[in-house]
């Protein structure tokens, strides 16, 4: 495996996982990866639903005194990079801010579960419309999120919004949001912001990582360098989970290097 550090985890810190750090951790070890990033969702002020629970609270002392103490046992064996996986809201942006610089994180992606108020997750976002009019508000939104909170190093999953659609990606184009997509990530080039391949595409049957090729290949033409790979991974079993297939994809659409963070700043690693 070429690619050998994952900066997208979660463990039983996201309220949406049961996985034991240390499992996570040892998993890592075992499949030869040299670097890796826990990155817990905390994304304040969600909009639930009346069944759900609060699961994208974090208590971030708790998450960090475990991390620390995991970090120290298995120093010799794999780095672990203390990460956060922020829900961008545009009016959280004083709460972001001050959340951001509240701790020394090594990473800090930036992600969009809701879109003005609503989570693609749940098929009510899709209703009542065509998937061409879902995805553009969804991409609409992050626009507006990467334009106002600037608290992040990485954007997570461009277009996680088709994951969860009646057809997924079956009538996704890029080209359907050209206009838009290349304003996101002429502002994400423009202040030294990355992407994220996001492998959990692969996984739920996609065929593609998050975001889907052309996007890759319209941020690298732009100008873009900066790219981490995350598996997105809720379990020890999905760790790394479609790394060479992503390798594959990253050297097609013209990238030579992925990167690592520690302190918020980015090492490119070759491919």
């Amino acid at each position: 495996m070429a690619v050998k550090a994952d900066f997208h985890l979660h463990t039983s810190f996201s309220g949406d996982s049961d996985a034991l750090m240390e499992d996570v951790i040892k998993k890592a070890i075992s499949l030869g990866l040299t670097h890796i990033c826990i990155t817990e969702h905390y994304d304040p002020d969600y909009v639930y639903m009346p069944e759900q629970e609060a699961i994208f609270e974090l208590n971030t002392d708790s998450y960090l005194y475990e991390l620390l103490k995991l970090r120290e046992k298995y120093k010799d064996q794999l780095s672990v990079g203390f990460g956060v996986e922020l829900g961008l809201q545009p009016h959280l942006k004083r709460q972001l801010a001050v959340y951001a610089k509240s701790h020394d994180f090594d990473f800090i992606i930036g992600s969009s579960h809701l879109c003005n108020r609503k989570d693609p997750y749940f098929p009510a976002f899709f209703e009542e419309r065509s998937a061409d009019e879902a995805h553009h508000e969804y991409f609409e939104s992050v626009l507006d999120c990467v334009k106002t909170l600037p608290y992040f190093d990485v954007y997570g999953h461009l277009d996680y919004v088709v994951r969860y659609g009646p057809t997924q990606n079956e009538q996704y184009t890029y080209a359907k949001h050209a206009d838009i997509f290349d304003k996101i990530l002429t502002h994400l080039i423009e202040n030294e912001k990355g992407l994220e391949v996001n492998t959990a595409g692969y996984a739920i049957g996609l065929g593609q990582p998050n975001p889907c090729a052309e996007i890759l290949r319209r941020y690298r033409q732009l100008g873009g360098e900066i790219i981490t790979v995350g598996s997105d991974a809720h379990k020890p079993d999905r760790i790394a989970q479609e790394f060479d297939r992503a390798r594959e994809l990253l050297l097609a659409c013209g990238f030579k290097y992925y990167c690592i963070f520690q302190s918020r700043i980015p090492e490119y690693l070759k491919l």
